[in-house]
């Protein structure tokens, strides 16, 4: 299991239609991240820089910010998401790989 951190940029004033976005995730959405072996998955908010910081433990050589491995259900949900966030021009958010620098278990 390898542990994967990423960050995104949200834009101004849309903190909450993020969070009720994804309080309706879809359960197709859902169900393809958990089959590509995506695991605890979480998104946090700094609210002082809009800045998102995800985390998810993936099996295999894949993550869910992986546009190159990316099905039609992820590239829908981006394209619902463009609106809200800093996304590239295929409408998947702009994903900065953080580096693991120190784990405890």
């Amino acid at each position: 299991m390898k542990r994967f951190a990423f960050k995104m940029h949200l834009n101004p004033g849309c903190e909450e239609e993020y969070k009720r976005r994804h309080a309706r995730i879809w359960p197709e959405l859902k169900a393809q991240i958990e089959a590509s072996g995506v695991k605890n998955y979480s998104i946090f908010l700094d609210s002082e820089t809009l800045t998102l910081f995800g985390y998810q433990e993936v099996t295999g050589d894949n993550n869910s910010q992986d546009a190159a491995a990316a099905d039609e259900i992820t590239r829908r949900w981006w394209d619902y998401m463009a609106d809200i966030m800093a996304v590239n021009p295929d409408n998947s958010p702009v994903t900065k790989p953080l580096t693991e620098m120190w784990h405890m278990d």
